[in-house]
């Protein structure tokens, strides 16, 4: 019977594997029927992650209106609160070119959710910001998380998102740490540590600690502005 039920989850994961691109354009109720296939797996199945037509969304009492977000009211705009380094962060890629922004929530059914590890302990963490861009080859998506360093969890979700972009380097583009501090004319900038490249993300998987990630930041972070 063991040898049964590993030759059908083997020829399970193989269909879903030819067929996730068509599952993907499913409506939700039959996509729900996949979700539960692939959840009762032993194996764990890769589920690409897709945008709903539209977000369930809470909207604070300090929320303000921003333009370019992919999901907006009828007037283009879109409700919330970011603070002062995801403002700016968006802020800056609307001036580089973005075509429009994602403001990841939490645990929300359409969230971008990444793994990642804290005292061997599995746990996850969603970016704040999806940012798609245009190039010649169509729509690129960049995962963008501004995080304070004075954070104890700095060095595991550094790691997690190295690892996560060794696994999806091909769905991703940047996969980016990001920090605000004093550049070399004294002025703040965002610098960004990009786990979308190999040298970078080779660096960052190994390290155990906040301190050899600062140094990685001193080293390799770059500025976008």
């Amino acid at each position: 019977m063991e040898r049964i039920n590993a030759f059908a989850e083997k020829e399970f994961i193989a269909l879903y594997e030819n067929n996730k691109r068509a599952i993907s354009r499913l409506h939700e109720a039959r996509k729900n029927v996949y979700e539960r296939l692939t959840n009762a797996s032993v194996q764990p199945i890769s589920v690409p992650w897709v945008l709903p037509d539209s977000i369930d969304f809470s909207i604070p009492d300090n929320s303000m209106k921003f333009a370019q977000h992919l999901y907006c009211s009828e007037d283009g705009t879109f409700e919330t609160s970011l603070n002062p380094w995801e403002n700016g962060v968006v802020t800056e890629e609307l001036n580089n070119g973005a075509v429009c922004w994602l403001r990841n929530l939490d645990r929300k059914k359409w969230s971008l959710e990444i793994p990642y590890e804290v005292s061997g302990v599995t746990t996850s963490m969603f970016p704040d910001l999806v940012i798609v861009r245009s190039d010649a080859q169509g729509y690129v998506f960049d995962i963008l998380e501004p995080h304070d360093p004075s954070r104890k969890d700095n060095y595991p979700k550094a790691v997690g998102l190295a690892k996560f972009a060794e696994k999806h380097w091909d769905i991703f583009g940047r996969i980016q740490l990001i920090r605000l501090k004093k550049g070399v004319d004294g002025r703040e900038h965002f610098y960004r540590l990009d786990m979308g490249k190999t040298t970078i993300r080779n660096k960052v998987r190994g390290i155990t600690s906040n301190e050899e990630l600062d140094r990685i930041f001193d080293a390799d972070a770059v500025r976008e502005d």
